[in-house]
């Protein structure tokens, strides 16, 4: 029997706890990528420094007593300035940090999640963690082979009944075109990692996650644009579309 990582298990404490205080939390991130990754390839192993959620908007204020019983403390100077939509807690022993969005999740795009938090019982819908991913102007290795892995291991569909949902992530492209265009930007590098790179996949593993790589990008070609759309797409990236990310020190 594999001994589940410490960080899981400590995930998996706080999630049982946040639903014994009807605190409506998700996990986010590369530890919402191993749950649905049971396929776990050498390459895709790496460490997890921290842990990510996103919670209800009416769990925010539950927050700082919540995660002070769990053991945790606020960064507060973090928390004063940007509390209503993003917390930090430390756990001072370990120095484990804990990252949570409130409401919505708001990096270089936003992903809203109202209504969206019931969907899975542990985590965000796949299409979400998916496009949290691909939603990242700056592409680094670590987040490119979590994109890698979802594809991998998780079908595409229509709906989010353990699947990708294309229906979800067309939605949010068609409302939010730096959302698409990033997206887009970065499957394109997905699709030359995987032909580039040894990431230890098989040929049949390889060609699948680029047939999905691919699906999604025909969904994205055949969306009814609107005109507002259109008037944004074709001023392109000669306007800024993205919000630049401030580092948070660990």
């Amino acid at each position: 029997m594999t001994t589940q990582p410490e960080i899981v298990v400590e995930m998996n404490r706080l999630m049982d706890a946040a639903r014994a205080n009807q605190i409506g939390m998700r996990v986010i991130g590369g530890l919402a990528v191993r749950e649905h990754s049971p396929n776990r390839q050498r390459a895709f192993t790496r460490e997890y420094p921290d842990i990510d959620f996103v919670v209800h908007k009416n769990s925010r204020r539950k927050l700082p007593v919540f995660f002070k019983n769990m053991g945790y403390i606020p960064d507060k100077q973090f928390n004063i300035l940007n509390g209503a939509r993003r917390q930090i807690f430390i756990d001072t022993r370990s120095g484990r940090r804990i990252d949570v969005f409130v409401g919505d999740f708001e990096m270089c795009h936003k992903l809203p999640m109202k209504d969206r938090l019931e969907v899975h019982p542990v985590t965000v819908p796949l299409a979400e963690l998916l496009l949290s991913k691909a939603q990242i102007l700056e592409l680094n290795r670590k987040d490119a082979l979590d994109i890698i892995s979802l594809l991998l291991n998780n079908h595409l569909g229509r709906d989010d009944d353990q699947k990708i949902n294309l229906h979800r992530i067309a939605r949010l492209c068609l409302r939010y075109w730096g959302l698409y265009k990033t997206l887009s930007i970065n499957l394109a590098r997905i699709e030359e990692i995987l032909l580039k790179d040894d990431l230890g996949l098989t040929q049949a593993e390889r060609h699948l996650v680029v047939r999905r790589v691919h699906r999604i990008q025909r969904t994205l070609k055949a969306i009814n644009k609107n005109l507002f759309w259109q008037i944004r797409n074709q001023l392109g990236t000669r306007v800024r579309w993205y919000t630049e990310v401030e580092e948070v020190d660990q």
